[in-house]
């Protein structure tokens, strides 16, 4: 009767539930492997959202994702890279701190036999092997920039200064997209030019861009915009204006898209930014790494196109306040 009743018991348990019937092992999925992401930085919320959309995607095809970030030093992304290394990764995913100075580390994981793959920034390094390339579209983003530009100051045109950020290979798309439009524009036209008086380094950073601007409107007292090649330098060249009382003399184009670009844009204190898809540029690196993965040809760059969001949008995006 006993053996009746434990049998029975079994059975129960089993029908209400059946996964644990088998060994933990075997309920579990077991991990693939592990992708090494290093982000440019995590103080800035558009790496961020890179790094949380390819650990979700990488989830659902059965990887585990370690990030970390280089916050801008080359020489600590270096060292993450050989952490990597050590720990047999499937695959590395960079947002290069320097897109040339990356170069010996990726050789490194070459060497390793460990696939590297880049996110929004660019290795420029040559005699190193980079599978793929997933990034925004950085140079048709820059001449929307100088459509907005154009835009923003009308007939009158005037000057204009741009802060920039050279060490990232993106930002320097940007600005030659950014100078393309605004030459075509004055070439144009006999009057109300638009004349790029200063390039300056914003740094990428709020506090950065605030210096850079102070500094560009003390020189040129008569700025009529700036370029600004993210929202946080752009938000720093905002604080810049405000404190020297010329926010209404001044128009601010800046790039990215980030919420509180967009809550700037939507009071006016930017006039637009090329938006950019750091939630897209996660999962498709993710889909680019398992199609290789696969054996399938994968394209070496994949450029995910920028939207102009000017006031409008803003005042009728549900997100913001």
């Amino acid at each position: 009767m006993r053996l009746h009743t434990l049998l029975l018991g079994i059975l129960i348990f089993s029908w209400a539930f059946p996964g644990c019937t088998q060994q933990q092992v075997d309920v579990e999925q077991k991990s693939k492997g592990t992708i090494g992401v290093s982000l440019l930085t995590q103080t800035n919320p558009f790496f961020n959202v890179i790094g949380d959309n390819i650990t979700e995607e990488a989830a659902r095809h059965g990887y585990d994702v370690t990030v970390v970030s280089g916050e801008f030093d080359v020489a600590r992304q270096r060292n993450q890279v050989k952490d990597f290394i050590v720990m047999n990764v499937a695959a590395i995913v960079l947002c290069p701190c320097e897109s040339k100075a990356i170069g010996t580390a990726i050789q490194e994981a070459n060497e390793a036999g460990i696939p590297v793959f880049t996110a929004d920034l660019a290795c420029l390094a040559p005699g190193v092997e980079v599978v793929a390339h997933i990034a925004t579209d950085n140079y048709d983003g820059g001449k929307l920039a100088g459509q907005a530009m154009i835009e923003a100051l009308g007939e009158a045109g005037g000057e204009v200064a741009i802060l920039d950020y050279k060490p990232a290979e993106s930002c320097l798309l940007r600005v030659k997209g950014f100078k393309e439009v605004i030459d075509q524009h004055n070439g144009a036209r006999e009057s109300g030019t638009i004349d790029i008086v200063t390039e300056l380094n914003g740094g990428g950073a709020k506090e950065i861009g605030l210096k850079a601007a102070e500094d560009a409107l003390q020189a040129h007292p008569d700025l009529a915009g700036i370029f600004a090649i993210n929202d946080p330098s752009a938000l720093g060249a905002r604080a810049a204006l405000e404190k020297s009382g010329k926010a209404d003399q001044v128009k601010i184009v800046a790039f990215d898209g980030q919420p509180e670009g967009k809550q700037a844009i939507k009071e006016g204190k930017i006039y637009a930014d090329p938006v950019q898809f750091p939630d897209k540029i996660g999962q498709v690196t993710v889909q680019t790494i398992i199609k290789y993965f696969e054996g399938e040809a994968v394209e070496p760059e994949i450029l995910i196109p920028t939207a102009l969001y000017r006031q409008e949008d803003g005042l009728n995006d549900p997100s913001l306040n």
